[in-house]
């Protein structure tokens, strides 16, 4: 059982993990053993809420497959169990960053001085220009 807070606890059922070989550390055993853990998990799941689900799938649409399974893979270790803790912990990341509600902006105006530090900054800048022009000569 992942369980990301006290409100969202997803089963074992629901995570399908399969190993690859690793690209990662392993020296000559890394052509030899499958210790890339690569997490299939649905988003459809009972497990989290839809407003969850929608934010999650908001912040992190390129972890998504056409078949609706969220993937995450983790090779930064030499150990299966230690890639497959990764990814559990990566998922667990990503569902709380999901579940924190985005802040709505609050619209502000520029106060007056810095309205004017802009303006003043904006002539300056046009007067230097200036004073880089040729001078135009009749010929």
């Amino acid at each position: 059982m992942l369980i990301v807070s006290s409100r969202i606890q997803i089963p074992d059922s629901e995570l399908r993990f399969t190993y690859a070989r690793s690209s990662g550390p392993g020296g000559q055993n890394v052509n030899k053993v499958a210790s890339k853990a690569i997490l299939h998990w649905s988003t459809q799941s009972e497990s989290i809420s839809p407003e969850v689900r929608e934010r999650l799938l908001e912040l992190f649409p390129t972890r998504l497959t056409n078949a609706g399974d969220f993937v995450i893979s983790s090779d930064r270790f030499r150990d299966q169990r230690q890639n497959a803790e990764d990814c559990l912990d990566r998922l667990r990341e990503m569902l709380q960053a999901a579940c924190r509600p985005v802040k709505k902006r609050r619209a502000t105006r520029p106060t007056r001085a810095s309205h004017r530090r802009r303006l003043e900054d904006k002539k300056q800048q046009s007067s230097k220009k200036q004073g880089r022009r040729g001078i135009d000569r009749p010929d």
